[in-house]
């Protein structure tokens, strides 16, 4: 077309029609379309940012240094050691005594074998409908009912699973540990930045230990307050494994059946939860999924109260800790 030229724009080269040879209206009108352009987009751009800002600000806020001196008074009066972990994950705000600590875990150690079972599931490396046979040289004392059954009976792998976390059923761990193996459960910890967060050995089985001086120190395993709260932090937020997955096992950590510890004192609240007990050590680690989600976890160790007893000192002080957080933030609203 006549009048058109070159021009060069950061080094390419643009066909230009001269203003002259355009028509006059077409120039207004291209100003205000690239002007509504820009307008649009600073419209949008806001409209983003503020609705952030306003999902941000629409969970209340504790008062959170009321909150630490009452957990503080709780594990300072408490005959032993405790450590705690609280962290709201919608609000961002946290709470921590002893939190970097080691502590035996006992029965909790089960919810890092579960991410792992449920990581090797969606790898395909397993299936969670694979059969296990349940044979009398796997029957091991202490919690669950599978040492009762009869030697020969076969349940899924999953339903393995949700004995192991429901009833902490040792012998249903035995049987996922089989199917994992106990580095596995260590690898998966480490990916997701949990380096303390370790399971030592099959429960009632120390021989079969991968570390034994750790065994011997921490029992069937070992993590920290901070560890485990992360590790049910990443289970809410679907970044365990995946959100499909981790919806999963909150489900199935929803129906734990001991409710001795942190529960004691709450009603009325479905909390995916997990306990672990020996005669010296008492922990749990829950979500509390209330107008924001908050991830408590307590840790004892030393405990002078040894008896395997609703009122042991230990279950009471992590109830005291369980009601305090859940009276803390506010809960959901009922339509």
């Amino acid at each position: 077309m006549e009048g058109i030229r070159e021009q060069r724009v950061d080094g390419h080269v643009t066909h230009v029609i001269p203003n002259e040879a355009r028509d006059p209206a077409s120039r207004t009108s291209g100003r205000s379309f690239w002007r509504d352009v820009r307008f649009s987009v600073a419209t949008i751009l806001g409209m983003i940012i503020a609705a952030n800002v306003a999902s941000a600000q629409q969970f209340a806020r504790a008062d959170t240094a009321g909150l630490r001196r009452t957990l503080d008074g709780i594990a300072r009066a408490h005959h032993g050691v405790l450590g705690y972990t609280v962290s709201n994950i919608d609000t961002g705000e946290r709470l921590s005594y002893r939190g970097d600590e080691t502590f035996s875990t006992a029965s909790l150690i089960k919810v890092p074998i579960l991410v792992t079972l449920y990581d090797l599931a969606e790898q395909k490396q397993l299936a969670l409908d694979d059969p296990i046979t349940v044979l009398k040289i796997d029957q091991v004392p202490g919690s669950g009912v599978l040492q009762f059954m009869h030697p020969g009976m076969s349940l899924s792998v999953n339903d393995a699973a949700k004995l192991m976390i429901i009833f902490s059923d040792n012998t249903a761990t035995n049987l996922i540990l089989d199917k994992v193996a106990i580095r596995r459960v260590w690898q998966k910890m480490e990916a997701l930045g949990l380096t303390h967060t370790k399971v030592h050995s099959k429960t009632f089985q120390r021989f079969t230990s991968v570390s034994m001086d750790s065994s011997v120190k921490y029992g069937l395993g070992v993590s920290t307050p901070n560890e485990m709260a992360k590790l049910f932090e990443l289970l809410a937020q679907g970044k365990a494994v995946n959100p499909v997955a981790d919806s999963a096992m909150l489900e199935i950590l929803s129906n734990n059946a001991d409710g001795e510890q942190m529960q004691r004192y709450i009603d009325n609240l479905t909390v995916p939860h997990k306990t672990g007990s020996t005669d010296s050590v008492r922990t749990e680690c829950a979500l509390f999924r209330l107008q924001s989600r908050v991830v408590a976890c307590g840790f004892t160790k030393q405990n002078t109260d040894t008896r395997y007893l609703p009122d042991n000192e230990a279950h009471i002080a992590l109830g005291k800790i369980g009601a305090a957080v859940v009276a803390a933030w506010p809960r959901k609203e009922t339509k």
